[in-house]
């Protein structure tokens, strides 16, 4: 794994004990030395509930500063979930890129890193990169199983579903799926960030955790559809793992379909700059070599509009949100039937 034997040195430190019972909420201090404030930190919330004997479990939201739907899950189980009805210990971080979600941008604010791309981090390097490698090398040690809550943010539109990181490790690979099944949202969906190292998935792969991740709808805004998919799946998950009894899992009548994102085929990038019109919804059954959606460049009119199309055959799982696209923007993504079902 991308990991050492030791954690590496660093200067953040926590307000709360780890290892203790019962709830705890304080934050992850990260020290800051800036213009207004030669000796301060950037607070992370953090929290602990811990009771009895069972797997350590950690759940993060605003690893994207954008994508609200984890985040709100997140702060109800801190503030709701009794201690003496779990068995095992949840370490919350509902807004681990904290200068992002309170902007409400995909990437901080403070140094332009997107958190999600940064992974394993580095303890003496950015505010961003300093988290990552806090949860890298000191949280996921300790853990037997990440959840990693996302939606599509402000520039993606996403059927809300349950994502899988893909591993080469087959046994992990099946209790990753397990897991994710578990979660009961509508789709399943294996996603490979087209082959990128440094999230925060990936990396708790690495690491051997049982991993499970989220896209709740997006769009910038709060999906109803997918916060109320997002409260029951972790709960689903958590009894999954013996952290909750088995009667707080709800299921739905109809089972998760497993899907996967084939590669760069899954993608219909932006041929030019310009404004992106799609000609399907979210949900459609599309084709390769479909017209996907055409590119105008209403700023000249003379011009006509590129058509894109699609390159692989399945389910329309991702639309952009803003019409405004440059040259190279994600456009829509397919989801297909998983290659490797049989090995659940």
């Amino acid at each position: 794994m991308d990991f050492f034997d030791e954690p590496r040195p660093s200067t953040a430190f926590t307000t709360i004990d780890l290892d203790k019972p019962g709830r705890q909420v304080g934050a992850l201090m990260v020290p800051q030395s800036t213009n207004t404030d030669a000796w301060g930190c950037t607070a992370v919330p953090l929290a602990v509930i811990a009771n009895g004997a069972g797997p350590t479990v950690i759940i993060e939201a605003g690893n994207h500063g954008d994508e609200h739907e984890g985040q709100i899950t997140v702060g109800e189980i801190i503030r709701e979930l009794d201690p003496a009805s779990i068995q095992g210990r949840l370490i919350l971080l509902p807004a681990s890129n904290v200068h992002a979600v309170r902007g409400g941008t995909r990437t901080s604010p403070v140094d332009g890193v997107n958190m999600n791309r940064s992974f394993p981090g580095d303890p003496r390097g950015t505010v961003t990169r300093q988290i990552a490698a806090y949860i890298a090398d000191h949280l996921f040690p300790i853990a037997d199983a990440f959840i990693d809550l996302h939606s599509g943010g402000s520039s993606l539109d996403i059927l809300p579903s349950v994502s899988i990181e893909p591993t080469g490790h087959a046994d992990l690979r099946k209790r990753n799926i397990a897991a994710a099944l578990a979660f009961d949202a509508p789709l399943s969906v294996v996603i490979s960030n087209l082959g990128e190292p440094g999230t925060a998935t990936a990396t708790a792969c690495r690491a051997g955790l049982i991993t499970v991740a989220t896209e709740m709808g997006g769009g910038g805004t709060v999906s109803l559809d997918g916060l109320a998919i997002c409260r029951q799946g972790v709960r689903n998950v958590l009894a999954h793992l013996g952290v909750l009894p088995p009667e707080a899992a709800s299921r739905r009548k109809e089972p998760s379909r497993l899907l996967e994102l084939p590669g760069k085929d899954a993608f219909v990038f932006a041929p030019m700059d310009g404004i992106f019109e799609p000609l399907h919804r979210n949900g459609a059954t599309v084709h390769a070599g479909e017209a996907a959606g055409r590119v105008h460049c209403t700023w000249d009119p003379a011009r006509e509009p590129v058509t894109v199309h699609y390159n692989a055959d399945g389910l329309l799982y991702a639309r952009r949100q803003p019409g405004l696209v440059t040259r190279g923007s994600c456009c829509l993504a397919v989801a297909a039937p998983y290659a490797h079902a049989t090995v659940q």
